[in-house]
């Protein structure tokens, strides 16, 4: 066990999540460790991305980086076999998520680009 200090604030946005505290660590420490690299390294980027409002051709243009694409490469691995854990299921329920708004944001974009051609 261990004790952390943590800001009042913080502590009221967390108390919803006690009960499940072990898996928003886990999440939280897989998205924090996750290497800094140029390209996209984690969904929170790639969410950052969208929300910037950036152009048709950007959105088109938006690829996982090579560290999030082998993520996602692993989990689908695992996926085929059966052998995802309660973490990793929320992980793949999370990248599932945000391929589908990117997925929309690409159909939008070409949409686009198709009524200004």
């Amino acid at each position: 066990m261990i004790t952390v200090d943590i800001p009042n604030e913080l502590v009221v946005r967390l108390q919803p999540f006690v009960q499940c505290m072990p898996q928003v660590l886990e999440l939280g420490l897989h998205e924090f460790s996750l290497p800094k690299q140029s390209g996209f390294h984690g969904l929170s980027e790639i969410l950052g991305f969208l929300a910037s409002v950036p152009t048709a051709d950007e959105i088109i243009a938006l690829r996982p980086s090579p560290v999030l694409q082998e993520q996602v490469d692993a989990l689908l691995e695992k996926l085929r076999h059966g052998m995802l854990s309660e973490v990793e299921q929320q992980q793949w329920q999370q990248y599932e998520y945000v391929e589908h708004l990117v997925r929309t944001a690409k159909a939008n974009a070409f949409l686009k680009l198709k009524a200004t051609a």
